[in-house]
């Protein structure tokens, strides 16, 4: 399958300034060196607990924060390097769904130009090709003609959130990054959207990067799933491996965590102790180290290395003991 976006050592701080003259003190390590791709026509699930860097890294890929180093290549030209009209050409062709659909809108505006504002900008069409590109996609996210007229506060989260979705999409991008699209919505909604999405894709022929914390969510929309914690991904894999052979602790506890539908199927937990640690003072070691129920020495001092561990079929994982400890059955 032919890759559309390549992530190449990703890497975005923040400076912590303080005193008179603004000096900085130190750095938020928000995303500390991220290496995936995102292949052409698939759903790649990135997740991970509040606080992991997976929003800091979907907008620094969206070069709305300018990373700190490394690159990220779309169709082969580095955007990280783009800037004015160069990058605003770029934007035509990568889209972002945000995850608050209010706060991501702006109240002064119909829906119709809202809709149509990313045609305005870019030039495309005459003012009456625009409204039926704006009825067309109202109509493709399951609103009705009339709400092109109404604004923001009149509609419920749900359908915000299909506003957003039209937004993004009116502008026919080939790659849309989805940010927690489902995570501000009522349960009975969140299925709805994600149905949507999906129909979107085969219409479109989208690649998403679908970012979450939800696992449950994550399973029904992707194709391979990428675990991340504390800046850095610690397993990556198609999703029937990911849910069936976790091989990170970290991902086998989110995933001991889901609830199941059937009360008289039993899951062990694996318990995980502690806050993630502060992005402004990793630990050394393995990252996962201080809250692991498996930590040896090792992972105190010594980072593991990002290693595919099936070949032909891509596992990769984050961890000194992703064959298992030995002497026990984990």
């Amino acid at each position: 399958m032919t890759e559309l976006v390549k992530v190449e050592g990703l890497v975005k701080h923040f400076p912590i300034k303080a005193g008179i003259i603004s000096r900085v003190v130190g750095q938020v390590r928000a995303v500390d060196g991220l290496d995936f791709t995102v292949r052409k026509g698939e759903v790649l699930g990135l997740v991970g607990e509040s606080g992991c860097g997976k929003t800091t890294a979907g907008r620094t890929i969206m070069n709305i924060y300018p990373p700190t180093s490394g690159r990220v290549l779309f169709e082969d030209v580095d955007i990280s390097k783009l800037e004015g009209q160069a990058m605003k050409r770029m934007r035509k062709e990568m889209q972002m769904i945000f995850q608050d659909p209010y706060g991501s809108l702006n109240p002064r505006m119909p829906v119709g130009e809202l809709i149509a504002e990313g045609l305005v900008v870019h030039g495309i069409g005459s003012s009456s090709e625009r409204e039926k590109a704006v009825r067309e996609m109202v109509e493709m996210v399951g609103l009705s003609p009339y709400h092109i007229r109404r604004y923001p506060h009149e509609f419920s989260g749900g359908q915000r959130q299909r506003i957003g979705i039209a937004r993004a999409l009116a502008l026919r991008p080939k790659f849309v990054i989805a940010d927690e699209p489902v995570s501000a919505l009522d349960v009975s909604i969140q299925s709805q959207i994600l149905n949507l999405l999906k129909d979107l894709q085969g219409e479109f022929g989208l690649t998403y990067l679908f970012i979450a914390h939800n696992l449950s969510v994550v399973k029904h929309i992707s194709d391979r799933v990428g675990v991340m914690y504390l800046g850095k991904l610690v397993e990556l894999t198609d999703k029937k491996s990911l849910y069936e052979d976790p091989r990170h602790p970290y991902t086998k506890a989110l995933l001991s965590a889901v609830p199941i539908a059937d009360p008289e199927l039993k899951r062990e937990r694996v318990p995980i102790k502690g806050d993630i640690p502060s992005p402004i003072n990793p630990p050394a070691g393995c990252r996962f180290h201080t809250r692991c129920p498996y930590v040896q020495d090792l992972c105190r001092t010594v980072e593991p290395e990002w290693t595919n561990i099936k070949g032909d079929r891509e596992h990769v994982v984050a961890c000194h003991f992703r064959d298992g400890l030995p002497g026990t059955g984990q």
